[in-house]
This record gives C-alpha cells, sequence and structure tokens, in this order.
C-alpha cells in the first residue's frame, strides 16, 4: 500500500467515524458546536499520529503480553500533553470540551489503529496512518457539528448567517438530533460508497467517434 493509499484509507476508504463506526462517544457528545468538532478531531489527530510513530519505534521492544497496557500508558502520555495545552493556551475549549479530553485514552479509534497497524509497519507508513485517520476523524466531526449548529442555533462557529426570521430547531443540538445527524451522514457515506464501487464494476459506456453511443 503506498502512502497515497495510506492517508486515503482514514479519510475515505474506512472513514473512522462514517465507515466504522468508531469514537461514537465524543463523536455524539461534543458536535453541538463546530469549534468543538475542530478541537476535539485535532486534538484526537495529534495524539494518533504520535503515538503511532512511539509505537511503531518500540514495536520490537514493547512485550507481546503487555503491549495493550503500554500502548494505553503511551497514549495517556500524549492525551496528557494535549489536555495541558488546551488547558493553557485555549481555556474555552478546554471547558467545552471537559471530561472527553481525557477520555481520547479509551477511544477506540487511536488503540484500534495501534494495535492493527502502528505495531506492524514501519514510522512514515503509521505517521500517515495517523494522519490519516486523524483527518477522517476531524472532517466527519466538523461535518456534523457544523450542521447540528447550522441547523439547532442558526449560527456557524458562533457567527449568525440567517436573518432574525430565521427560527432554530433546538432538536439539533439535543442527543435525538446528534443520532439523526449521525445516521444522516453514515448513510451518505454508504451511498457514495455504493456509487463508486457500482462505476468500478459497470463503467459507463463510451461514447463513439462522432457522437454516437
Amino acid at each position: 500500500m503506498t502512502l497515497f493509499r495510506t492517508l486515503r484509507n482514514g479519510i475515505i476508504d474506512e472513514n473512522p467515524t462514517l465507515r466504522l463506526v468508531l469514537g461514537t462517544c465524543p463523536t455524539l457528545a461534543v458536535t453541538t458546536a463546530a469549534i468543538n468538532g475542530v478541537g476535539m478531531g485535532l486534538a484526537t489527530t495529534f495524539v494518533l499520529i504520535c503515538s503511532n510513530v512511539l509505537i511503531s519505534l518500540l514495536r520490537r521492544i514493547i512485550p507481546e503480553k503487555v503491549r495493550i497496557p503500554a500502548y494505553v500508558v503511551i497514549i495517556a502520555g500524549f492525551v496528557t500533553v494535549v489536555q495541558l495545552l488546551l488547558e493553557a493556551y485555549v481555556p474555552a475549549l478546554h471547558q467545552a470540551l471537559g471530561l472527553y479530553i481525557p477520555l481520547i485514552v479509551v477511544n477506540c479509534i487511536i488503540l484500534g489503529r495501534a494495535e492493527a497497524f502502528a505495531s506492524k509497519n514501519t514510522v512514515l507508513y503509521s505517521a500517515v496512518d495517523g494522519l490519516g485517520m486523524g483527518l477522517g476523524f476531524t472532517l466527519a466531526l466538523i461535518a456534523m457539528s457544523s450542521l447540528r449548529e447550522i441547523v439547532g442555533a442558526g449560527t456557524i462557529f458562533g457567527v449568525a448567517i440567517f436573518g432574525q426570521n430565521w427560527h432554530p430547531m433546538l432538536m439539533a443540538a439535543l442527543p435525538p438530533g446528534g443520532f439523526l445527524t449521525y445516521g444522516l451522514l453514515i448513510g451518505l457515506m454508504n451511498k457514495l460508497q455504493l456509487v463508486k464501487v457500482n462505476l468500478k464494476t459497470h463503467p459507463a459506456p463510451a461514447l463513439e467517434e462522432g457522437g454516437a453511443q
């Protein structure tokens, strides 16, 4: 697998949120506002890249019997770094994300990539895999949080985009709205994948010379 395919795999083919349905807890909890989606996505991407790189470097050193506890310790170290940085430089975002920052430690996406990819591949490929999975997660969070904020509050990144006559659908900001938005995005992603497969299986007939089919 090339580096480009490894990157695309996390963003599209095996998007952790919309294809593998991993990390649903933060996905549903923090996506009430677009800025929260960006913050959680970037924090998770940082942890993914750093933990993948370090686990790949240590993959021949970490004993097989303690590999999972070792991975958790490595991931927890980078999550602590992210939490302290957010608390120091972006306190408002740190407060908004709250408990879900330390819960990155047990995010299935990160531990899953450590076990399935980083522990078996080189540092470069592991870093690219972490970047791809992180971008896929971030883009999914941004899409979901933007939809919920626009429909539920009539704003995007806190900026009003509709006039005074706009009546927000408050349910979009509540848990039922999160589930509905998540389901719609998963359905859209699956539909796009089916279209892609159908185009590969049944390509459109080429036009003959002169414009006739």
